[in-house]
């Protein structure tokens, strides 16, 4: 018995396609948050735009949402914006809010930074840092979605790690961690 085999010119077209498929599904959707069962000591200090020391283990006992950020995103800006807004409803309930940014210069730093003060009420203006900075150390590893957010419970422990926009159901957990 012979055999034959099919070739079509359209096999290699599709297997590509498939594979760009699989690659586009498996790396287009980083809005996804991670519950962190356990976690390391984080690390994090430095000093604000306005020189102000920031280091983690002065906030222990607080609940601590640290976002990572560029001055240029738009995703940014709207997370920044309810950020703001829940940070000067909140700050009282032992949060913290903690603003990195991740922009390549620090002159794009600067620039961000005399926005935010000229245009945000001081009852909405937390910390921001910039990750370029020398003295700027932190154990949050490498940042691969822009904006990225990590809440720290009391316990020093992350308990989310959202990649992408902060989701409604992100608001609801840590309004509920705040107001038993």
């Amino acid at each position: 018995m012979m055999q034959t085999s099919i070739r079509t010119p359209f096999l290699p077209a599709c297997l590509s396609l498939l594979l760009c498929f699989a690659a586009y599904t498996t790396t287009s959707f980083p809005a996804a948050a991670q519950q962190v069962k356990a976690s390391p000591k984080l690390t994090l200090s430095g000093a604000d735009y306005l020189g102000r020391k920031i280091d983690l283990k002065d906030y222990a006992g607080k609940t601590i949402l640290v976002s990572f950020y560029s001055g240029g995103c738009t995703v940014c800006a709207r997370d920044l914006k309810l950020m703001r807004e829940f940070y000067r409803d909140n700050s009282a309930k032992n949060f913290v809010l903690i603003g990195i940014n991740i922009d390549k210069t620090k002159a794009d730093f600067e620039m961000y930074t005399k926005i935010v003060a000229a245009s945000v009420p001081k009852n909405q203006q937390f910390p921001l840092i910039w990750r370029g900075n020398a003295e700027t150390l932190d154990g949050f590893g490498t940042i691969s979605s822009d904006p990225s957010h990590f809440v720290i419970s009391a316990n020093g422990q992350i308990s989310l790690k959202r990649e992408g926009t902060f989701k409604s159901e992100d608001w609801d957990n840590l309004w509920e961690i705040l107001h038993p």
